[in-house]
């Protein structure tokens, strides 16, 4: 089997509540957050409409038109020019078309009204399969449907799709657009939502996070394609790590032991220590056990006293759910760019977690970064990402 090639970013597309496109995404990283519980997209730009036309898009549920939006606007930043069949397409989702599914059940007492396009628009392959009929791609198309780690198992997945030649460009990332009635109470009832309205990760006072829809997508490729056709490379995707807890199906192991094996296992597949880390890009959903079980597995990863700086973009962003980890992949390119770390907004009182976290914009030398998301069901996940 040949060597691995080394895989590229060469594009970035960001659909996030009070941010479309990755300039306002940077300047909303930069800015305090607003408070509320639920995040919605109210941006009009947010439709899939300029990318696939207005017919086609009533077609889409809204998670699925979120990933074409980031999708068109991450293959324009790239300038995509290789063959079609060699463009595979990996985009997950934690909860699929549930905005679609709410519709369904709605109008379920007259079978007349149950809209005709009910199935597909729910499917959670609904999104993958959107951007590749919205842009012609037609090589591998797949759906990884891991909770709240599948933007960063997508992105992960199709970096070795890359790496291993099946494909010589991917279009990865994640959508959710599940604030529907029933899935916001779900989360209450159980105590995940935030009561304050305001996301605090690593705060003596965190309460919950805060629900929030949207998208985000990279443009992979070997790094020998990007030179060849002259692209301009954001990052590079050093190494991926993936592993399950085992142990609940919505709390984390407490001791971190899954999420501990997850994080050494992308530093191993990036053939790096612990100490070449720059900067830490935390997964920080601002509830009680898991920002404490992460910080123990980054102190148990890096050693006491040698975590790097930590920021959560979730004081912005809120929780996007299954997009986190793409949302959270772009902010990293966006930091290398701007070599700043950008500030945990809503962040004020640390909780004492032996963390360093990053609570105003900070000056800093782009290094190796690691990402990290960790979902419902034990699912972890972490990207190793460098400029």
């Amino acid at each position: 089997m040949p060597a691995p090639r080394r895989v590229v970013v060469t594009g970035l597309g960001v659909v996030a509540p009070g941010a479309v496109g990755p300039a306002a995404f940077w300047t909303a990283l930069l800015a305090p957050q607003r408070v509320g519980r639920v995040r919605r997209v109210t941006d009009t730009a947010a439709d899939a409409t300029e990318f696939v036309g207005r017919r086609d898009a009533r077609r889409l549920d809204r998670f699925a038109a979120f990933a074409v939006h980031a999708a068109g606007q991450a293959l324009d930043a790239a300038d995509l020019t290789i063959d079609p069949e060699r463009v595979a397409v990996v985009v997950g989702t934690g909860m699929g078309g549930m905005v679609a599914h709410a519709e369904a059940v709605r109008a379920f007492g007259d079978k007349r009204r149950v809209p005709p396009l009910s199935v597909p628009k729910t499917m959670p392959n609904a999104a993958a399969s959107a951007v590749s009929m919205a842009f012609r791609l037609q090589g591998p198309t797949e759906a990884l449907a891991t909770a709240c780690a599948a933007g960063t198992h997508s992105i992960g997945h199709a970096a070795r799709l890359v790496a291993l030649g099946v494909a010589d460009a991917a279009v990865a990332g994640a959508a959710d657009g599940c604030l529907t009635d029933s899935e916001l109470a779900g989360f209450d009832v159980i105590g995940a939502l935030s009561s304050s309205g305001l996301s605090r990760p690593f705060d003596v006072g965190r309460d919950g996070f805060c629900a929030a829809e949207g998208a985000a997508v990279l443009v992979l490729e070997s790094l020998e394609t990007a030179r060849e056709r002259g692209a301009a490379v954001l990052l590079e995707v050093l190494g991926f790590g993936s592993s399950s807890d085992a142990h609940h199906i919505t709390a984390p192991e407490p001791g971190g032991a899954g999420a501990i094996r997850c994080m050494r296992a992308a530093l191993a597949d990036a053939e790096l220590p612990p100490a070449a880390l720059t900067h830490v890009n935390a997964h920080g959903t601002s509830t009680p056990l898991n920002d404490a079980a992460e910080a123990r597995a980054l102190r148990a990863v890096f050693g006491d006293g040698a975590v790097p700086p930590v920021t959560s973009v979730k004081g912005v962003t809120g929780h996007p759910l299954g997009a986190a980890g793409a949302v959270e992949a772009v902010a990293v390119a966006l930091s290398v760019a701007h070599r700043t770390l950008p500030p945990t907004a809503g962040t004020e009182q640390l909780d004492d977690l032996g963390l360093d976290v990053v609570l105003s914009p900070r000056e800093w030398e782009p290094g190796p970064v690691l990402s990290t998301s960790f979902g419902f069901g034990g699912l972890n996940g972490a990207l190793v990402l460098a400029p």
